[in-house]
């Protein structure tokens, strides 16, 4: 919080809730962060999930379900895992993917909604789960998103949140391809080099 921001590229555990485990995510380290939010900065009193893993957050989602101070956007393909009706029931604003689509529709749909969901909660702190995943290539994601098109996603994310002053932190999530890390890595020299991030001033943890 005293620095604005920070990455954990070891983070990331949405489909883990706070009673069970679940896809590869053994512990709820997004609900857990939130909850030391709220309970350490009294002047946090809403916080925002955005969700851009390929995959719907549920295990999050489950743990907030009914609670007005936490608001969810979660973009995901619909057709794949996990399908979670009841946890869907706590996504502030849910856009469903197709399996398969490309960088236009999807950035599109990135640029709108961040927008529409940051000027519509006006969230004090914000966790980014920025999935991978979503690249083209990901045999369980099924998107067709491009390098670029990720380290672009990013781009958007971080802007409309730093611009309006809103400390971030972000986790990597999922991703199942050898250059998923090359990706990542090229994502975050790009958010040093557009001044989004200063990599001597902030945090970036395993």
């Amino acid at each position: 919080m005293e620095h604005g921001w920070a990455i954990n590229i070891g983070g990331g555990f949405h489909h883990c809730c706070s009673e069970e485990g679940g896809g590869f995510c053994a512990y709820a380290d997004i609900t857990l962060a939130i909850y030391l939010v709220l309970l350490n900065y009294q002047n946090v009193q809403r916080v925002m999930i955005i969700d851009l893993d390929a995959h719907q957050g549920n295990g999050h989602e489950r743990d907030f379900i009914g609670r007005r101070d936490v608001y969810i956007l979660d973009v995901y393909n619909k057709d794949i895992y996990p399908g979670d009706e009841l946890a869907k029931q706590a996504i502030s604003r849910r856009v469903e993917l197709f399996s398969f689509t490309e960088d236009e529709e999807y950035l599109h749909k990135v640029n709108t909604h961040v927008e529409g969901a940051l000027n519509e909660f006006h969230p004090q702190f914000v966790v980014y789960n920025a999935g991978t995943d979503i690249m083209i290539g990901d045999s369980l994601g099924l998107l067709s998103i491009s390098k670029k098109g990720i380290i672009e996603r990013d781009e958007i994310v971080w802007s409309k949140v730093r611009q309006r002053g809103i400390p971030i932190m972000m986790v990597t999530s999922g991703g199942y391809q050898r250059s998923t890390a090359a990706v990542i890595a090229d994502s975050i020299i790009n958010l040093n080099n557009k001044d989004l991030i200063s990599l001597s001033g902030g945090i970036v943890s395993l």
